[in-house]
């Protein structure tokens, strides 16, 4: 995969983690673990896109 459709991967995901977790606070009762656990793994992902994005 070159690396700008691996940045454009990493985007999407980013994107449905975004989506996950507006869905998820669209709840009645949120479940406020999954939201911190979604959160968490788009920080991640952010840092890898900004990683990817400079080399």
């Amino acid at each position: 995969m070159n690396s700008v459709a691996h940045i454009e991967a990493l985007k999407e995901k980013h994107e449905a983690l975004d989506a996950a977790i507006h869905q998820e606070t669209l709840r009645p009762q949120p479940d406020e673990d999954t939201i911190h656990t979604l959160k968490k793994q788009k920080l991640l992902l952010k840092d890898e896109i900004t990683r990817a994005v400079r080399s």
